[in-house]
């Protein structure tokens, strides 16, 4: 026969109760432990009272120390100069001099330094440049008048043009007259000889002032 037992007397439905209980005072007792502190009993022992000066010693005043004291001067020692002892030696100066009548002096003559030329300046362009008498349709008229073929020229049949330099002076008379460019024949010493004899030119001016100028004119030579 199975036995029955009454809802009062059951104690399955306070278990998790009596857990929680059983949880809680095994807790309490582990803390207690670690916090319980045992002490010794004795007598304390009379250490007697500690004389301190930190007070004293923290009410230390701020104090600055001064510059050291500058290096003492040392005054420079005047020493006494005896007055100047007289000399009592006399020298005697004689200002005779003997200058003989007869005497001549030479007369210095100085030099003058010889001047030096210097040479007038060619230049090859200016500003206004050197024309012929009648510009340069009266030149053509004087070459036209004056210029002769060469007899060896006409014979072997030479023609062309003929380069010729020369240079312009301030008066307009001509000079230094060559040959830059000729082609034989008699004709380069035609083209020379017959600017050498051509009137005077209307110089070159630079700046509103006469100057030399270097021209280069051609000349030509033709068969008819």
């Amino acid at each position: 026969m199975e036995a029955k037992k009454t809802p009062k007397a059951d104690l399955t439905k306070k278990s998790g109760m009596f857990l929680n209980l059983g949880l809680l005072i095994s807790v309490g007792l582990t803390l207690f432990a670690f916090e319980y502190k045992s002490y010794e009993s004795g007598e304390l022992m009379d250490l007697g009272t500690v004389e301190d000066d930190f007070e004293e010693l923290l009410d230390i005043p701020i104090t600055e120390q001064p510059p050291p004291p500058p290096p003492p001067v040392e005054q420079p020692i005047i020493e006494e100069i005896p007055d100047e002892v007289e000399i009592e030696e006399k020298i005697e100066v004689n200002f005779d001099v003997d200058v003989q009548e007869e005497t001549v002096i030479k007369e210095v003559v100085i030099a003058d330094a010889p001047v030096e030329e210097k040479a007038e300046e060619i230049f090859d362009v200016v500003e206004t440049m050197p024309t012929p008498p009648g510009g340069m349709e009266g030149w053509n008229k004087y070459l036209s008048k004056n210029l002769k073929y060469p007899t060896q020229a006409r014979r072997m049949g030479i023609e062309g043009t003929v380069y010729v330099v020369f240079v312009v002076n301030t008066d307009g008379s001509i000079q230094d007259v060559g040959i830059l460019r000729g082609i034989g024949g008699g004709c380069d010493e035609e083209a020379m000889r017959v600017v050498k004899n051509a009137p005077a030119w209307e110089p070159g001016k630079q700046r509103g002032r006469p100057v030399r100028v270097k021209m280069r004119l051609p000349i030509r030579f033709k068969l008819s």
